[in-house]
């Protein structure tokens, strides 16, 4: 799994490659305490290069929304491959968690949000 972020005006973009399980939950989990969202920013998961992703993924994931949430922020995820989009089908995540099919679309409603907020 590669990683690696891009600091927009009022949303961090995390692009993720490659599979996301237990075997590299942890350097994930790293990357997103070094790299998270400051503080009321919109974070958005570019996932269009993630053809897997187990529960670990899925965990690390939904800890990171609890976490924006409760600093004023939101994480949204864009392109989700299919394997990913039904496990977040079945889990439920859908609901707690918007999805958009392109990055651009979750970038246009993630800055939407934060001005709202503002």
């Amino acid at each position: 799994m590669t990683l690696a972020h891009q600091l927009l005006p009022a949303v961090t973009v995390i692009v993720v490659s490659g599979e996301m399980d237990a075997t590299n939950r942890g350097q994930l989990e790293a990357y997103l305490e070094e790299h998270q969202a400051t503080a009321g920013r919109q974070l958005v998961f570019d996932l269009s290069q993630v053809p897997f992703m187990d529960s670990s993924g899925l965990h690390v994931l939904l800890m990171c929304a609890t976490s924006c949430a409760k600093n004023g922020g939101a994480v949204r995820l864009a392109a989700v491959q299919p394997l990913p989009a039904r496990l977040f089908e079945i889990t439920g995540v859908l609901s707690h968690v918007p999805v958009h099919d392109t990055l651009e679309d979750a970038v246009t409603a993630a800055r939407a949000s934060a001005e709202r907020s503002i």
